[in-house]
């Protein structure tokens, strides 16, 4: 073996190395081309993907070539599962620290014939975020956190059926997203600087009562809602839907649901997010299902899609970590974020009681 490693080792650094531009050509060209389209990051992701499946190619016919023997059958296999690694992992990584542009809507809480005024708010760490305020009648207040790639303009519904009911509602960009200032992050791991900076926001308005204050979620700011509750006893109720994960801990039921496929993903899980604490200075936060004992006594309303089993799993995982003050209601045959649109009463009326229960 010891004659082969010369002709072993460059076409093995060419094809890592193509493994790695592939990545990161996945996870930066691709979603800002579509968001954004032919920008200058999309070009360099574009580039990037080209110049990886060119040394992929390259490189990993070389290397297969240079393999003695038997051992070249299982080559391939070897190298593809490298590369699926390297997409799944690196690429998501990649995607969640490099978030495109998005833009907030043309609708506003107006255009729905609700009084709002838009404001500004600074976090601890000195972003400005930026957001709709619809004021409160019942002196109660929520802070309605979009979910990632998304902005304001996605619980825009949700926020006026609260409104409705006299709560006054905050809907806010998430940095680096819409008009907020700051660098997005898609694991939504600046939540409790985000989401502390909204409270903080509420409690100083003169219409709110600082002691009835909640969060409501989406997918990421569900998550984030929860992470933030664990943080700060001045939220008193939560409401996630969607929230599934963030760090690997949140995975960790994965295994025992889905046997060896889920102790692999369970370990892919990990990979990503060692990734992604590499390219981001934002520091990971507590698992949500140690964020929800970190809550209690507060109560948290967990939303589930019927239609995304994942959804129900990771509900009951999070809500196992502390059962008497988490609640999980499934969405018969909803998708992702999907249950006021599929159920609209019934999530109407869940989740006002639930509100009107934990802030009175």
């Amino acid at each position: 073996m010891g004659g082969t490693e010369p002709g072993i080792m460059l076409p093995a650094v060419a094809f890592l190395a193509g493994c790695v531009a592939t990545a990161i050509g996945v996870g930066l060209g691709l979603p800002h081309l579509v968001k954004t389209g032919v920008a200058p990051t999309a070009l360099a992701g574009l580039v990037c993907l080209t110049a990886g499946l060119v040394l992929i190619g390259a490189g990993g016919i070389a290397l297969v070539r240079a393999i003695p023997g038997w051992w070249r059958v299982l080559a391939v296999p070897v190298l593809l599962s490298v590369l699926l690694i390297s997409l799944t992992a690196l690429g998501q990584a990649v995607a969640v620290t490099n978030v495109p542009d998005t833009a907030v809507g043309a609708e506003t809480p107006g255009s729905r014939g609700v009084a709002f005024t838009e404001v500004e708010f600074g976090t601890a760490d000195g972003v400005t975020l930026s957001g709709w305020y619809i004021p409160s009648a019942n002196r109660a207040a929520v802070a309605m956190l979009h979910g990632a790639g998304s902005t304001r303009s996605d619980v825009l519904d949700h926020a006026v059926v609260l409104a409705r009911h006299g709560y006054g509602v905050l809907l806010f960009d998430a940095r680096g997203h819409g008009r907020s200032a700051g660098r997005a992050m898609d694991f939504g791991w600046y939540g409790d600087l985000d989401v502390g900076a909204a409270v903080t926001y509420l409690a100083t308005r003169p219409d709110v009562d600082g002691a009835r204050i909640a969060v409501l979620g989406l997918s990421m700011g569900g998550e984030e809602a929860i992470g933030a509750a664990a943080a700060d006893t001045r939220i008193r109720a939560v409401v996630a839907e969607g929230a599934t994960n963030r760090t690997r801990a949140d995975r960790a039921w994965m295994s025992d649901e889905y046997g060896w496929r889920g102790t692999v993903q369970e370990g892919l899980e990990w990979l990503t997010y060692q990734a992604t604490a590499l390219l981001t200075p934002a520091q990971a936060p507590i698992g949500l299902r140690a964020a929800a004992l970190a809550a209690a006594p507060r109560r948290v309303l967990l939303i589930a899609g019927g239609a995304k089993p994942d959804e129900e799993h990771a509900g009951r995982y999070i809500r196992s970590g502390s059962p008497g003050t988490v609640e999980l209601w499934v969405v018969p045959q909803a998708g992702h974020t999907a249950g006021l649109r599929t159920d609209p009463g019934e999530w109407e009326r869940r989740v006002t009681h639930f509100l009107d229960g934990a802030l009175t």
